[in-house]
């Protein structure tokens, strides 16, 4: 008899955490790495939140809380939906868990079958289709144009739907692409979702804040409050509030969904940690004027890496409107030569050149559903970006 199951066949483990703990063994080995792979904030964790945790821990806040999270973070949250989205959820609707993966896991392993379909826009964050995959679904990937910034467009969608589709996940801003919905591109999709009652909407909003050019962000149960029933809104502490360590994700949603989603948690990791829990009502409640800096040092940092990448030969990169990624082409890489003499066959390839020539760790697009292109984190120090940028230009130079 077999010791591992069978479903571990289904999944891969984390590229983009791979990418980055390559990168640290690198660097604990001796080696100059610039690791541009982790998709969290270099900002620290604001004063107020941390004063928050600090106070928690001293009134003996240290205990376990209910298993879909406090009464009063709660509250906070559907505060922040009230306000923020213009979504109005009762406590019985909203779950806390820990960080924003665990929301959707639990999502997933609540409501998806075998043979039920989720659409899943390409490029796409990497966990998505493993998580379908563990609740025995079937991943529905529908590829987007680049010259459509990378958007799911309405006609693709319903070509995409049939009986057995159960979710289509939207995530915008999204990772790897920074591909952010304007309220009449949410408005379209919405059209083709009104004509098929049977599926359900996930939508990722964890990058939420972080929009560019003046962008505003908009929601899909709030643009179609006729989707509100079968919509479920998930977002977190981690990206807006540099809290990618204390693990605080939330959803507001269908009660049924949520009530499964916390029978889930209960068996599994119980309660978030109490601690984060009452930081993260600190972070929703308190001061958020310090995101206008971040948006404004983020999209510089954007600025400078899409303006150097374009200038590397065999190299293409479009502006993306959110998030702190960008996602270039690599195409004119492919079919080069090292200068060691191996051929760039992929992308996959190209990014492993980039690491052992030049020490620059990013992500293939491979991982994200869409290739030839790699993915580019912006969310460190402009120092390291510019050392970054110019050792892949340096790279893409050597390339014959």
């Amino acid at each position: 008899m077999p010791l591992l199951a069978q479903r571990l066949a289904r999944v891969q483990p984390s590229p983009t955490i791979a990418v980055t703990q390559k990168a640290a063994e690198l660097k604990a080995a001796g080696r100059d790495v610039i690791g541009l792979g982790a998709g969290e904030p270099d900002f620290d964790t604001p004063d107020h939140v941390k004063d928050a945790a600090k106070a928690a821990m001293d009134a003996g806040q240290t205990r376990y809380t209910a298993a879909d999270g406090t009464p009063a973070l709660k509250k906070a949250i559907q505060a922040k939906f009230r306000r923020e989205n213009g979504l109005e959820y009762e406590p019985p609707q909203i779950i806390v868990s820990c960080g924003g993966k665990h929301v959707i896991y639990n999502a997933m392993m609540a409501t998806v079958q075998a043979g039920d379909e989720v659409i899943i826009p390409a490029p796409y964050w990497v966990s998505y289709p493993d998580m379908v995959n563990l609740a025995e679904g079937a991943p529905v990937i529908v590829p987007c144009p680049p010259e459509k910034d990378f958007r799911l467009q309405p006609d693709a969608l319903a070509r995409a739907i049939t009986p057995k589709t159960k979710w289509l996940i939207l995530n915008g801003p999204g990772n790897p692409t920074g591909a952010a919905y304007a309220r009449d591109d949410l408005r379209a999709l919405a059209d083709v979702l009104l004509k098929h009652p049977h599926v359900h909407v996930l939508s990722d909003d964890i990058y939420e804040h972080l929009l560019y050019d003046g962008g505003a962000f908009h929601t899909l149960a709030e643009v179609e409050p006729k989707l509100y029933p079968r919509t479920l809104t998930m977002n977190g502490a981690s990206k807006a509030y540099a809290m990618t360590g204390w693990r605080i994700g939330y959803a507001g949603g269908p009660k049924e969904i949520v009530r499964a989603m916390a029978a889930i948690q209960s068996h599994s990791t119980t309660n978030p940690c109490s601690i984060s829990q009452a930081a993260a009502i600190a972070a929703l409640d308190g001061p958020q004027d310090f995101l206008k800096d971040w948006v404004k040092s983020f999209q510089e940092r954007r600025d400078f890496v899409v303006e150097k990448l374009n200038a590397c030969a065999g190299l293409s990169c479009r502006t993306p409107r959110g998030a702190f990624y960008v996602y270039p082409s690599c195409e004119g890489c492919i079919g080069k030569t090292t200068p060691d003499g191996r051929k760039i066959a992929d992308d996959t390839a190209f990014v492993e050149y980039l690491l052992e020539a030049e020490g620059v760790a990013v992500v293939q697009g491979a991982a994200f559903g869409l290739s030839p292109y790699f993915r580019v984190s912006y969310a460190t120090s402009m120092t390291a970006l510019e050392e970054a940028c110019a050792r892949i230009a340096r790279a893409c130079a050597a390339l014959a």
